[in-house]
């Protein structure tokens, strides 16, 4: 089991309810690993985790996705998924937005888009284009968000719902991997900071650990 004493260097600073952006009273991402960031670090994308590294650390602002038409059609479609869902499923969805923290590893947060409130599952709304849609491919590519998400809620169960832009709406079901949410946490611990020492250079290791101890 993961033991609350070991914090992931992509996380430095205070990591208490206290760390909030002032201008929007929502947590401050900077100071926490959420979902889309353990998808980051599980993945490929050595570009995209160096700008989280940089983001996490405070040498880099958020990246500004107001220009990402994908990434705002998701945001717009995310109420729109949720009562789509409600209404095929005949499910309720609750703690909507809702920030929670792992009960042990501080540094684990998940902000969920809801949960199912008769299962308990952890509800995810995607948008997709349709060339790149598949059932299969939707449950890879966020397979480490939802894991991550389970694992902070402790639910054994999460819910994709997904969205494409044909005009189509899938459900798909996962359950809760201990192994795999065991390999997540590893690697939010560990995983970056020898990627990044590939990707940056020696220089990386020079500028202080990516975890910073409670």
């Amino acid at each position: 089991m993961a033991q609350a004493d070991s914090v992931p260097s992509l996380v430095r600073g205070t990591i208490t309810g206290a760390a909030l952006n002032r201008s929007t009273k929502r947590p401050d991402r900077r100071y926490f690993i959420g979902g889309s960031d353990a998808r980051i670090i599980v993945g490929k994308d050595e570009a995209a985790l160096l700008r989280l590294w940089r983001e996490k650390r405070g040498e880099a602002g958020l990246e500004d996705l107001s220009g990402n038409l994908v990434v705002q059609l998701g945001a717009v479609t995310e109420e729109l998924n949720r009562r789509w869902y409600e209404a095929n499923t005949g499910q309720v969805t609750t703690d909507v937005q809702k920030h929670i923290r792992h009960p042990g590893l501080r540094w684990m947060a998940a902000t969920l888009d809801g949960r199912v409130e008769a299962s308990g599952a952890v509800f995810e709304a995607k948008f997709m284009l349709p060339w790149s849609f598949s059932e299969e491919a939707a449950a890879e590519k966020y397979a480490p968000q939802l894991q991550h998400n389970m694992w902070v809620v402790a639910a054994p169960t999460a819910v994709l719902s997904v969205i494409t832009g044909g005009g189509k709406w899938v459900e798909i079901k996962t359950h809760a991997d201990p192994l795999y949410q065991h390999l997540i946490v590893t690697w939010c611990r560990r995983k970056p900071s020898r990627r990044l020492a590939m990707v940056s250079g020696p220089s990386a290791r020079n500028r202080g650990p990516l975890v910073s101890t409670l």
